[in-house]
């Protein structure tokens, strides 16, 4: 039996700094850091030390190279990852098109240099 894939769009592994506010929808508005652990047009997987809730609404600043986009994402999935983190699943929410561009550049620049 094979597993259909539910992404539309294809992530790459990537590790990049993010800033994440978090409008949470019961514990209020929190602020951190963390880092992505793939990329994608459509979402990322965020690494964070803090808690968040399932739906939760963030504000994340991506740096991708020498970029940094500016993002709306809503809470998708959520577990408990190693060493006291979280994984966050994070879909896009409103991206406009620099922010687009932007990360299919990164992501077209990263596929580039993988085929070499």
């Amino acid at each position: 039996m094979t597993l259909k894939e539910k992404r539309k769009h294809l992530r790459i592994n990537s590790l990049n700094l993010s800033y994440i506010f978090v409008d949470g929808n019961n514990n209020g508005e929190k602020q951190t850091m963390g880092r992505t652990l793939n990329v994608s047009e459509s979402g990322i997987l965020l690494e964070t030390h803090i808690p968040v809730d399932l739906n939760d609404n963030l504000m994340l600043t991506i740096g991708l190279k020498e970029d940094l986009v500016d993002i709306k994402g809503k809470v998708v999935h959520l577990e408990k990852g190693e060493h006291g983190m979280y994984e966050l699943g994070v879909k896009f929410l409103d991206a406009d098109k620099k922010a687009i561009r932007i990360l299919q550049k990164y992501i077209k620049a990263f596929n580039d240099k993988q085929k070499k």
